[in-house]
């Protein structure tokens, strides 16, 4: 019998004209989301010069567009036996769990976006083909740098001060290393000052158990207590994303198929290379969702 994990991905996997084929069937949400964030996600979608590509508006436009193709997953007939998201993706595996509805997901993820996008400091840097252990001893004696994402063994972020960052980079042969085109330092204390004022925010909204296991990034082990689930959010924006752990994890949990709910195909990339035992399946637009 095949087990199937939905997984969601974040930002960078976005691409102008994603979520346009969900009109006019989900004209209601993308109405309810315009109320809440005061803009028009599909004109964003449609935006090529560059708003999509800003963080204040990729992660909400993501949000909806990824929840929007779950939702249509369900009402085919398709059910996750788990869920797992990469960064802001987490938010959507989240509201396909049943932890929270659309809005709430969609108004933390507004706040987010906007603290996220405040955060001048620090800078981020993927790495791609390098040797483990000499990059950890980097990361261990240069101080003001961490691993944001550790993305699978050849692929990783690292996030932090500017100088720190660019040392790990001269240090650590790579086959490619390249600075990333975002605000601040994601995943890292330079994230402290927002996560704090984002936890408040947190603090007001109530979880429920989610309806199947979730595999968090700050904790890859399957949970679904609504007071677990809501801690490991809160770690979220200052901790790495453990997805390389979260795709060994998969198949431990009994997984066979994972199918990437989204925009492009970033994930299953990721995963294919870490469990290649893996089915890897993507559902980017209504016409990609199996029969």
């Amino acid at each position: 019998m095949t087990k199937s994990a939905w997984v969601f991905p974040g930002q960078g996997s976005q691409a102008a004209g994603m979520g346009l084929d969900l009109l006019p069937e989900a004209q209601a949400k993308f109405e309810q989301a315009k109320e809440i964030l005061g803009w028009d996600v599909a004109e964003i979608c449609k935006d090529e010069a560059g708003q999509l590509s800003q963080t204040l508006y990729t992660q909400p436009c993501l949000y909806v567009v990824e929840s929007v193709l779950a939702d249509a997953m369900k009402a085919k007939g398709h059910q996750p036996d788990l869920v797992a998201g990469h960064s802001l993706g987490e938010y959507v595996a989240l509201y396909t769990a049943g932890v929270f509805d659309f809005a709430t997901g969609l108004t933390l993820v507004k706040q987010r976006a906007e603290l996220m996008d405040k955060t001048s400091e620090g800078i981020m840097a993927a790495l791609m083909g390098f040797d483990r252990d000499q990059l950890e001893a980097q990361i261990q004696q240069i101080e003001g740098v961490v691993l944001a994402n550790d993305n699978n063994a050849g692929q990783v972020v690292i996030s932090g001060a500017p100088e720190a960052v660019e040392a790990v980079m001269a240090n650590v042969k790579t086959k490619r290393a390249v600075k990333l085109n975002v605000s601040g330092a994601f995943h890292s204390p330079f994230m402290q000052e927002a996560a704090i004022a984002f936890q408040t925010v947190l603090d007001g909204v109530t979880f429920q158990d989610a309806a199947m296991p979730v595999l968090s990034n700050v904790d890859p082990t399957p949970a679904t207590d609504a007071t677990t689930l809501k801690q490991r959010l809160s770690q979220q924006m200052t901790g790495s994303v453990r997805w390389r752990e979260i795709s060994l994890a998969l198949p431990e949990c009994g997984i066979t198929q994972v199918i990437e709910v989204g925009p492009g195909k970033v994930l299953t990339g990721l995963i294919k290379r870490t469990s290649p035992s893996l089915a890897l399946v993507n559902v980017g637009a209504i016409a990609e969702i199996p029969a």
